[in-house]
């Protein structure tokens, strides 16, 4: 980390061998001329896009900023949670070759990363009912053995009941009968 006049500088990522540096004076700053010497494209045409953004032209400002000579100059630099977007934007095809692959991954991860925040919800809501018919299913199961339960457990109270009723005179009818068992053996 670098330090001038109340501003800090951290390294946030190395690009062929070019130092991408966070300047923090009250906000993340990132210099675009080092990205772009980097990238190995030129940095006027990158200067005039950004300018030119609908949305990264108001954001584009001019800071004052430890170069990598040790020296103060004033550079180019736009919001550090805009830089991502930016690089996005940077034709694959006019990047230095040994550049060229880190960017296309880089630009895949962010078509990654936009699918899964604009389907993060719709996927989770297919989860969230799958989940949701597989437990109505056991539920429904779970009530059926129930009902059915509750269905033996009444008849077993009635002959509970039933028996709870018996008299003396059940008792010796009971006892008085002969039975005769007529099953062959």
């Amino acid at each position: 980390m670098r330090e001038k006049k109340g501003a800090t500088s951290t390294v946030v990522a190395k690009i062929n061998n070019v130092e991408i540096v966070v300047v923090e004076n009250g906000s993340k700053m990132i210099p675009v001329k080092p990205i772009c010497e980097a990238l190995g494209i030129a940095f006027e045409p990158q200067f005039t896009r950004l300018k030119n953004d609908p949305i990264l032209g108001s954001t584009v400002t001019l800071s004052v900023m430890v170069a990598a000579d040790g020296k103060s100059r004033e550079m180019a630099s736009i919001p550090f949670k805009y830089v991502f977007g930016w690089l996005f934007q940077i034709d694959s095809r006019n990047v230095k070759e040994e550049a060229r692959e880190a960017v296309l991954r880089y630009q895949v991860e962010c078509y990654d990363a936009l699918y899964n925040h604009f389907t993060q919800h719709s996927e989770f809501f297919e989860w969230q009912n799958m989940l949701i018919e597989e437990q109505l299913l056991i539920v429904e199961q779970r009530q059926k053995l129930f009902a059915e339960s509750k269905t033996i457990l009444t008849e077993a109270k009635d002959e509970l009941n039933r028996r709870r009723k018996l008299t003396i005179a059940d008792f010796i009818a009971e006892k008085s009968q002969l039975k005769i068992n007529f099953e062959e053996e």
